[in-house]
């Protein structure tokens, strides 16, 4: 089973290195690392041709954000399964992939998912987050349940018939995209209890207030577009990460 990893990146030469060595570190062999930069000018691009997987398929162009570089990068890759890795995020284990592979090997389901941890920006050993998703059911979208996206490989055909990122999101498009293939898109996914990745902590969502409230008013945008709730689940999808805090350490 080939498996693409799709990263989308502008100037991310810091935090790239530490990506790259849990992605190269898999046990699975049969990986594509679709690159999709961002005309980067920060020394992005020459660490990639310098430190990047011997299986790395690599551009540099310009983009209208983020969910457009992630989809001009889907649409390079060559994978039965294709999934995303950000520079900022890492791999948590030498077996992620290997996981994802041997769950994939049931046809009955379309994709997996996992947990997720996100971790300090200057510390990554220390968690302070841990996001234990669970197993999926519908019921759970109305409840503001979601899997967590840097988690989440999805066969091709997934993409084929239920449509890529809508670039109208600038920073929910995970999330309006998820419940399109949940809902419309009557996607299949098994779940595997294991942290999958890692995420640095100040992401584009939480980067600021006006981010915040941003995101919220495109996550509700996308409950309403495929009717799993209102208001209701838009509080309950931020309520539901508070018990993700408690309790956290070094690992």
């Amino acid at each position: 089973m080939k498996i693409s990893v799709v990263t989308a990146v502008k100037n991310g030469a810091e935090t790239l290195p530490a990506m790259l060595q849990s992605l190269k570190a898999q046990s699975h062999t049969n990986v594509e690392h679709v690159v999709q930069d961002g005309r980067s000018t920060d020394g992005t691009l020459a660490m990639l041709e310098a430190q990047g997987h011997k299986q790395m398929a690599l551009r540099s162009s310009a983009d209208a954000g983020l969910y457009d570089a992630i989809n001009q990068g889907i649409g390079r890759a060559s994978g039965d399964v294709i999934g995303l890795l950000h520079a900022d995020d890492q791999l948590a284990g030498p077996d992620v992939l290997a996981k994802v592979a041997s769950a994939l090997d049931n046809p009955s389901i379309d994709g997996v998912y996992g947990d997720l941890q996100y971790v300090s920006r200057d510390d990554p050993s220390l968690v302070i987050r841990h996001w234990k998703a669970g197993p999926y059911s519908t019921a759970h979208l109305k409840r503001g349940w979601m899997p967590p996206h840097p988690t989440l490989y999805l066969r091709r055909e997934v993409f084929e018939r239920a449509g890529l990122y809508d670039v109208s999101f600038r920073i929910a498009g995970d999330y309006e995209a998820m419940l399109r293939f949940l809902t419309a898109g009557r996607v299949k996914l098994g779940y595997i209890p294991h942290v999958m990745v890692q995420m640095k902590m100040g992401g584009v969502s939480n980067r600021s207030f006006a981010h915040m409230i941003r995101k919220s008013r495109e996550d509700y945008r996308a409950i309403r577009r495929h009717g799993v709730g209102g208001v209701g689940t838009l509080v309950a999808k931020n309520l539901s990460k508070l018990p993700q805090f408690l309790g956290q350490r070094q690992v």
